[in-house]
């Protein structure tokens, strides 16, 4: 079974769907991504999805709330995210990316030694279905600029300012005149 939830938080409802193995998809409530991407994992996975909930649903939920009140910046949630192996090289690369920094495509490419990849770089981090713990809301344009994120710009914009206001001052791009709001 893909057991599924819904979440609330601050920047609204959340959806998410964990097998015995790990969460597996975690959306903003709205996104028309949600449909096909749970269609998609039932096809992958051979699996129905039911209402319903597990261990890692209530891990994911705990974790959330922790993340939001700005007392959690890593997750420890396991995850099951079946993938293509670029995707998973990709994804990972997310995670690598510390909390309250972003990246830009470009520097992500370059980080999996595939430099030339920018374009697949994104499309893969488009087809992310676990925001917020796979990170990839920091990823950002090369000049600064907010772009491309499933749960809409305004809430890429939030995650990055909670981020940043959350993580001690070290200096950085949101000091930086670099840093454009959309």
């Amino acid at each position: 079974m893909i057991y599924t939830q819904i979440f609330h938080g601050p920047l609204g409802k959340m959806i998410a769907c964990a097998t015995e193995q790990g969460l597996c998809l975690l959306e903003f409530v709205g996104s028309t991504r949600i449909e096909r991407e749970q269609q998609e994992l039932q096809r992958l996975l051979n699996l129905r999805l039911v209402a319903g909930s597990n261990r890692h649903l209530e891990q994911t939920e705990v974790e959330l709330r922790e993340y939001f009140a700005g007392e959690r910046r890593q997750f420890d949630v396991a995850l099951h995210t079946p993938s293509t192996p670029f995707e998973a090289l990709v994804w990972t690369a997310l995670q690598q990316i510390p909390y309250g920094e972003t990246v830009s495509y470009q520097e992500q490419a370059a980080r999996i030694g595939k430099p030339s990849a920018v374009r697949a770089v994104a499309n893969a981090n488009g087809k992310n279905r676990v925001s917020i713990i796979i990170p990839c809301h920091r990823v950002i344009g090369a000049d600064g600029s907010l772009t491309g994120y499933g749960g809409g710009l305004p809430r890429k914009q939030w995650l990055l300012e909670h981020e940043h206001a959350v993580k001690p001052h070290s200096g950085g791009l949101f000091d930086d005149e670099t840093y454009r709001r959309p």
